[in-house]
């Protein structure tokens, strides 16, 4: 009498849906941080030390320096009109046990006085340390200056 098989891979593919909603529930997270500005809520989605990429290049920033400049960063651009800033969609890949990358879409709202009201679209990579109960971010490539593109648009 033959036995049944066991489907293929069915382990990786259950373990990889689990996994992809760990990732969308922590940038939900991480967008309800942004929008309520909990500069401790943030800061606990970061490793203790992480490394930041951007168009100006690369370099590792520690936790505590980063929770000291997201005042001036929020204050930046909420004089530039930032109203909101939402994940649009998270694209996950597994890299191995302890690691994955994460491709984040974000739609940013601009609103200025007098002006038709403008969203961005901004893209990141995220490297994310996974832990049994926690996710935490310890790599994070912007794909764009969003300074810049504030600073393009003109004052509020």
């Amino acid at each position: 009498m033959r036995q049944a098989r066991r489907p293929l891979a069915t382990w990786g593919i259950e373990k990889m849906s689990e996994l992809n909603g760990q990732i969308r529930n922590f940038f939900q997270q991480y967008e309800r941080a942004n929008a309520e500005f909990d500069v401790q809520k943030i800061a606990a989605l970061y490793g203790d030390v992480f490394m930041f990429a951007g168009p100006q290049g690369v370099q590792a920033v520690k936790k505590d320096d980063f929770v000291k400049i997201l005042p001036k960063r929020k204050e930046f651009f909420k004089a530039a009109g930032l109203t909101s800033s939402r994940v649009a969609s998270v694209e996950a890949t597994a890299l191995d046990s302890k690691y994955t990358l994460a491709k984040v879409a974000w739609k940013m709202r601009i609103e200025r006085t007098g002006a038709t009201p403008v969203e961005i679209d901004a893209f990141a990579t995220y490297v994310l340390s996974v832990n049994a109960d926690s996710l935490q971010i310890i790599f994070q490539i912007d794909h764009q200056d969003l300074m810049q593109k504030a600073r393009e648009l003109g004052p509020k």
